[in-house]
């Protein structure tokens, strides 16, 4: 990658390999050193962007999540984003009801491994897949029952069409969290859906804003406020609290897009916005893509022949483990095998495939997504609407799901390739990384934490010392700037000859002609005096 290459090449460069149009809904992810989440820019440079030294780890989401899933023009498209809330699901993003889960399981199930046989599918085979963060006895047999009786007969493309219109009726269709807190200190997770605003607080939704109603957003450190009017001109503003400025940023940047994308007509109307009410003082930032209505008249004109689609379900999956390790690809020829394996982990598992569904087990939230045992599976059994904890928890949901070491990833390749199986161990250890790696990541945080030291603290006090002193001469600058055009106007009432109606009305005004025969004369005269006075010193010298 040049290094002065452009988010938006990236972002060609990925789409035009995954043979995608429809690319407006989505976009690239990345973390920094600092565990915050961004989305790259794609009017900014790549590398500039990055914090962390190269190679950069990225990954491809779905950034705005359409109105009508359903309505994709192209089935790859649909396949694409069938794979990313087929990830929320599994990490708890969308919730639902017990009879709503097992039918978006059984969708998922139908996909995956096609209709059921008695000869492959043995009793409880459901259980093999993780579907969601909790799983009971009950609701698996639920799923194992809808596969069997329900949707027999369907493709793959035909349940993954009905997954998303099921999915897009549920009220966290579309919700990627933003852990803050209320005035009141209470946790609560904020996020940006394609009808509106929404915060969730214990496992329920307890806002919702329509994008019409939003008229403002704003953010000053760690405070964001969002501002609304609603019937009756009810004006309203809620404010929560971030955990770092950082995060503050990303959520109002976030906020900033989808309402563009989502409320604005043409991508002619977007606005540069400010994130203060001072114009000279806050962060500044514009959305650069096409809003929905252009994305959707766009699509509506493609006319190709529909491009081939390599489904991750024929590689074992990690999120969801198929019942059989070995490759499922015995009756193509061994090049093409591997042409296909190579398609399918780079354009699918490396993008928003299952294949880093599977969170990573650090010592925060580690088992926050560990599956119960049995005992556990029962005692939930009882729980009629909820699949995820009782509390909405995204947990490691709220950072995407770093990407498998180089080295583990072409080991992984090549045995696949070569048609050796493939345990779900190793593909979880590939996930997770080497254990090496992962203590000497735990040591260093916790040396970072116990020892913050003076080289991240005085970076940090040098960067608010720079931030003020940036401010300070903005108001500089613009004070002066101001000035200038007023001294500029004055000349222009007072010496010159224009004699517009602007001008005269504004001459013919008593407080004008004071001004101009008490103040401004006599200062003339002064400043012309002085000006000889200093000419005929200069001559003499």
């Amino acid at each position: 990658l040049q290094r002065d290459a452009k988010g938006q090449y990236l972002f060609d460069l990925l789409c035009h390999h995954l043979n995608l149009l429809e690319k407006d809904y989505f976009g690239i992810r990345f973390v920094d050193p600092d565990k915050q989440r961004h989305w790259l820019e794609f009017t900014k440079s790549v590398v500039k962007q990055m914090r962390a030294q190269p190679p950069f780890t990225m990954c491809f989401r779905v950034k705005f999540y359409p109105t009508d899933p359903a309505a994709l023009k192209e089935e790859i498209t649909r396949y694409l984003v069938f794979l990313q809330i087929k990830r929320d699901l599994y990490h708890g993003r969308l919730l639902c009801k017990t009879s709503d889960a097992a039918l978006l399981a059984a969708y998922i199930l139908q996909a995956e491994i096609g209709d059921y046989d008695p000869g492959k599918h043995p009793e409880g085979y459901s259980s093999k897949f993780q579907f969601f963060p909790k799983h009971s006895e009950k609701l698996e047999r639920k799923i194992a029952e809808i596969h069997k009786s329900e949707l027999s007969g369907q493709t793959p493309a035909t349940s993954e069409l009905n997954f998303l219109r099921k999915a897009q009726t549920l009220e966290t269709y579309g919700v990627d969290p933003h852990p803050c807190k209320d005035v009141s200190g209470n946790a609560a997770f904020l996020a940006f859906t394609p009808f509106g605003f929404v915060v969730l607080q214990g496992n329920k939704r307890v806002h919702f804003i329509k994008w019409n109603e939003v008229t403002k957003m704003k953010f000053e450190g760690k405070t964001f406020y969002l501002y609304v009017s609603q019937k009756e001109e009810k004006k309203i503003v809620l404010t929560y609290f971030a955990p770092t400025p950082e995060a503050c940023k990303h959520l109002w940047k976030c906020g900033i897009e989808n309402q563009a994308f989502y409320k604005l007509e043409k991508s002619s109307q977007v606005r540069t916005v400010s994130s203060s009410n001072l114009f000279f003082k806050g962060s500044r930032f514009r959305y650069s893509g096409r809003v929905a209505k252009e994305v959707m008249e766009s699509s509506a004109k493609i006319k190709r022949e529909p491009p081939e689609i390599h489904r991750a379900g024929l590689v074992p999956s990690r999120s969801c483990p198929s019942i059989t390790h070995g490759p499922r690809l015995s009756s193509v020829p061994r090049t093409r095998r591997r042409a296909v394996h190579i398609s399918i982990m780079e354009a699918a598992s490396s993008t928003l495939g299952p294949a880093h569904s599977t969170p990573v087990r650090s010592a925060s939230h580690g088992d926050a997504f560990a599956v119960p045992g049995r005992s556990g599976r029962a005692e939930s059994s009882e729980r009629v609407a909820v699949i995820a904890d009782e509390n909405y928890s995204p947990a490691d949901s709220v950072l995407p799901t770093p990407v498998a070491e180089h080295s583990l990833e072409l080991m992984l390749l090549s045995r696949q390739a070569n048609g050796a199986p493939c345990s779900i161990e190793e593909e979880k250890e590939s996930e997770a990384g080497t254990p090496a790696a992962a203590e000497a990541e735990e040591a260093g945080g916790e040396l970072r934490a116990l020892c913050p030291g003076a080289g991240g603290l005085g970076a940090a006090q040098a960067e608010q010392v720079n931030k003020f002193v940036l401010s300070v001469l903005r108001l500089l600058l613009v004070t002066v700037g101001l000035l200038f055009v007023l001294l500029l106007l004055l000349i222009v009432l007072t010496e010159s000859d224009l004699d517009t109606a602007f001008f005269r009305d504004i001459r013919q005004t008593p407080e004008f002609e004071q001004f101009h025969y008490q103040y401004f004369c006599p200062l003339r005269r002064w400043f012309a005096c002085k000006v000889r006075a200093v000419v005929s010193l200069l001559i003499d010298t």
